[in-house]
């Protein structure tokens, strides 16, 4: 079931939060847990009844671990817990990747039937990975087993995150208030979910089209031109950054709804002046997952330079590998490595040169804002690609070695300079003559509108810092309001109906969240 869906948005949320909050009216706050559990563990089993017992299963265990543990905090028994939940994931995830590449590699037949990847298995499984430790450290107080079933599986976050602590969400699970609908919540929440709604069904499906066009042509060998690559790249780039925003603000917005609030996943990425910045921005519960529980675990940057240099690598090759099994994700991640490391270089140099503040001019924030948005294109495209000679396929063209081929009419208007540009390896086919871009004049209009939302428009948490719409908002936000901060009037509910009605006109095909895969 996607959020995306006339069955979603008119009868299961519906449905689930007027029970929830009429169960908890008349003061049966177990019951309502249990209604809330059931219905997310129904909202799971939609796309395949048969994983219900894989991640219940999971469920039970960690309970039972954490029991242990917090009679007995042993690391063996800490081991053990840990263990289990990465041999699940790797047999799930990772299984077939490993016996194709052992098999490629030792030149034996080991044949194992195609492994069908359970739904959020990567989200639950470090989820309760980061509870088992922090019970271990006594971080973690005790709640009941219908509270934790809660944390675990509770819908809104549960197929792509955010990937929440348990001091985030067990302490409002346990709160009484929690149960009684608040006409606040209701109206920030369904408010959050439409604005997230439009991100996905208007932005991130339409520029799809161009994306999805290019990247299938590269797969079947088509020598693209400079501009189809950089178009189907930079299309993939705003798609991805839509679908996940659009997921990551309904998530906010159907918690609101229950009187929940989940912690920030993303915020502005694009905004990003350096690599270092964008992942503080962008999937940030994966990113403090990554430092808290592998890069500081390994050493950090507290054992000089070259070893945390090794630690980032390590950890961005971890990172790639979770998002999924398979040779062009760990070369993203080694290739996002490159670039903390050049940037914790860079910054370690310019401390060194400059004296006068130039990391605030504004010459040097525009000019990282376009170099961190151009690396993250040429990384998007090997995290894009279904194969490296797909992504060899896209690089080829983006870095011209298939020529730059210009606009026909242009090799008679430039006259000598034309013959110049001829020589250094210039034709004149037209800038996508290969015809995979789609409707180029549009794709090209939609490129340029994206650029513009997501280096100057305010995001979800900036709209509604009245509301405190996340938790761990720390430094993001400023403090001043703005014509376009959410209030409660007229207007305001006039452009949210419009958003209403234009999504659901859009919404008679949905698509899955591009996240739904990791």
């Amino acid at each position: 079931m996607l959020f995306n869906s006339y069955l979603f948005v008119f009868a299961f949320l519906p449905v689930v939060l007027l029970g929830f909050h009429l169960i908890g009216k008349r003061g049966h706050l177990r019951i309502a847990i249990c209604w809330l559990i059931i219905a997310s563990l129904f909202f799971y089993g939609w796309w395949n009844p048969a994983y219900l017992v894989l991640i219940l299963a999971s469920i039970i265990f960690n309970y039972a671990v954490r029991v242990f543990l917090g009679r007995n905090p042993s690391k063996y028994i800490l081991a053990f817990g840990i263990t289990v939940n990465l041999v699940l994931l790797g047999y799930f995830k990772y299984a077939n990747f490993f016996v194709d590449n052992f098999n490629v590699i030792t030149g034996v037949n080991i044949h194992l039937e195609k492994i069908i990847l359970p739904l959020a298995i990567s989200f639950f499984t470090f989820q309760q990975i980061t509870y088992l430790v922090d019970v271990y450290r006594g971080l973690a107080k005790e709640y009941g087993f219908l509270h934790y079933c809660l944390f675990v599986s509770f819908f809104p976050q549960l197929i792509a995150g955010p990937i929440v602590h348990y001091k985030e969400m067990l302490p409002q699970f346990a709160n009484d208030t929690l149960y009684r609908l608040k006409a606040s919540n209701l109206s920030v929440g369904i408010s959050i979910f439409i604005l997230g709604l439009f991100k996905k069904v208007v932005f991130a499906d339409n520029i799809a089209i161009h994306s999805n066009s290019v990247f299938k042509a590269a797969e079947n060998g088509i020598a693209l031109t400079f501009f189809e690559a950089w178009g189907g790249a930079t299309a993939y780039t705003f798609q991805l950054y839509f679908d996940f925003s659009g997921y990551s603000d309904m998530a906010i917005g159907l918690a609101r709804m229950f009187g929940i609030i989940l912690p920030v996943n993303f915020y502005s990425p694009y905004k990003a002046n350096s690599i270092l910045e964008f992942w503080r921005r962008w999937h940030i519960t994966l990113s403090r997952f990554l430092l808290d529980y592998l890069y500081i675990p390994l050493g950090g940057n507290r054992r000089g330079q070259v070893r945390r240099y090794m630690n980032l690598m390590i950890t961005m090759l971890l990172g790639g590998l979770w998002h999924g099994a398979g040779w062009t994700f760990i070369i993203w991640g080694g290739m996002h490595g490159v670039f903390l490391s050049i940037n914790h270089g860079w910054n370690a140099m310019g401390s060194k040169i400059f004296t006068c503040g130039y990391k605030t001019l504004f010459i040097t924030k525009i000019s990282g804002r376009v170099v961190t948005f151009i690396a993250v294109v040429i990384a998007w495209v090997m995290f894009r690609a279904d194969s490296l000679d797909g992504a060899i396929s896209m690089y080829s063209g983006m870095f011209g070695y298939n020529g730059i081929s210009l606009p026909v009419l242009y090799e008679s208007r430039l006259g000598g300079l034309g013959d110049i540009l001829k020589t250094l390896g210039f034709t004149y086919q037209g800038m996508f003559h290969n015809g995979v871009f789609g409707d180029y004049k549009n794709g090209i209009t939609l490129l340029l509108f994206m650029l513009l939302i997501v280096w100057f428009s305010p995001n979800i948490i900036d709209l509604f810092k009245n509301e405190k719409p996340v938790l761990g908002l720390g430094v993001l936000t400023s403090g001043k309001e703005t014509m376009l901060t959410w209030k409660y009037n007229v207007i305001f509910a006039i452009l949210l109906a419009l958003l209403t009605v234009v999504c659901v006109l859009n919404m008679s095909a949905p698509s899955e969240f591009l996240y739904f895969q990791f």
